[in-house]
């Protein structure tokens, strides 16, 4: 359970790799949700030539029971969002790069990996997005903290706690662009860091998270947020690559990673 309350103004002050199935690497070829080595292309190529920027979420908003998910990619290149089940959402950016897909919304969050495919090449995007049944989107990223879309604040906010079963952990959320923060953990500091110009951070413990009850303060430029946060091992996911669980706070995803790790991330508020 995760209790939030808002504290007062002050005026001071990425675990384990992401992706269910290999979804980090720039220019790799993609074989359904596994990359295959042995399928890579071989043809003498210049690195310009061959580099090809992976596609990107930009957005997502929510219509009725669906969900419309935008960003971009390479101009008219094929751009597919594919689940662990095995179907697809499938279309083409346009002349400028922009795409847009609709997906179904669920009962549970909705996992899918994004590539595109450009010239008889495919290539994915870092880590995995998932769709809550609210129509939250959020990116699952291989070395970072999870990125609530669409989310944004003057002062800080605590948006996701991702750890791993030795208790590496990464604090994420949104802050005013630029502003230096602190975190302490039990009323001792555990983390330093910035917020980008994108108005989001992700800040890594100093020391492993141990299971239990911990106070999470995130302290900076425009305030101070608390988040009291339980902690408890990764559970194995069952009969697929992850499993989700809605607590008081938000969703919580346990998922495998690619080198058959387990990580959780606790999602707050804003992702039900």
């Amino acid at each position: 359970m995760i209790r939030i309350r808002e504290i007062g103004f002050k005026s001071t002050c990425a675990v384990a790799a992401l992706a269910l199935l290999a979804l980090g690497g720039c220019g790799r070829e993609d074989k359904g949700w596994r990359h295959d080595p042995a399928t890579a292309k071989t043809e003498p190529v210049s690195l310009l030539d061959s580099y090809l920027k992976p596609p990107s979420v930009a957005g997502a908003v929510r219509q009725g029971d669906v969900v419309a998910l935008s960003g971009l990619a390479e101009p008219l290149a094929s751009v597919r969002l594919g689940a662990p089940t095995g179907e697809a959402l499938v279309g083409k950016a346009d002349a400028a790069g922009a795409w847009r897909l609709v997906a179904p919304l669920a009962a549970e969050p909705r996992l899918y990996g994004l590539s595109m495919t450009m010239n008889g090449r495919t290539v994915q995007a870092q880590g995995y997005l998932m769709v809550a049944p609210n129509g939250a989107a959020v990116l699952l990223r291989a070395g970072t903290g999870a990125e609530v879309m669409g989310q944004s604040s003057p002062s800080p906010r605590v948006l996701a706690i991702d750890y791993d079963r030795g208790g590496g952990s990464v604090v994420s959320g949104v802050g005013a662009p630029g502003a230096g923060l602190g975190v302490r953990v039990d009323r001792v500091t555990r983390g330093e860091g910035k917020v980008g110009e994108d108005g989001r951070f992700s800040i890594s413990l100093d020391q492993p998270l141990a299971g239990g009850t911990h106070v999470i303060q995130v302290a900076g430029e425009g305030g101070e947020q608390q988040v009291v946060v339980d902690i408890s091992p990764p559970m194995p996911p069952k009969g697929g690559p992850a499993s989700s669980t809605l607590t008081a706070a938000g969703w919580r995803v346990d998922w495998m990673t690619p080198g058959g790790g387990l990580q959780t991330t606790q999602l707050l508020g804003g992702a039900r």
